[in-house]
């Protein structure tokens, strides 16, 4: 016994293009043919804002955290490193406050 499936056609496109589809196969009870339906998976994940790139990294905003990276090389000394550091915070802070208050307006 041969079925055909319906299929809709962005979902086979997608499966065309190689991507996993995941949905349900059944029976549909008003015309008896086999009806493939995907999930609708869509993501909502809301990206993070960068407030300012760094010399030696960045600061983001996400929705709960402000994210700071830092990132100095080790053959510069321990000291140095910690200057640098300090310094890159201190513009973080900076920029954070600054982003705040332009918010507010």
């Amino acid at each position: 016994m041969k079925k055909f499936i319906e299929i809709e056609e962005n979902v086979l496109v997608r499966l065309m293009e190689g991507k996993c589809v995941e949905g349900s196969l059944r029976v549909d009870e008003l015309t008896n043919k086999v009806v493939f339906r995907a999930y609708n998976r869509v993501s909502h994940r809301r990206k993070d804002r960068v407030i300012a790139y760094l010399e030696h990294g960045w600061i983001k905003e996400s929705s709960q955290r402000y994210k700071f990276y830092n990132s100095v090389r080790k053959d510069i000394g321990v000291t140095k490193v910690s200057v640098v550091m300090h310094r890159e915070l201190g513009t973080a802070m900076e920029e954070v406050k600054l982003d705040r208050m332009l918010s507010i307006l």
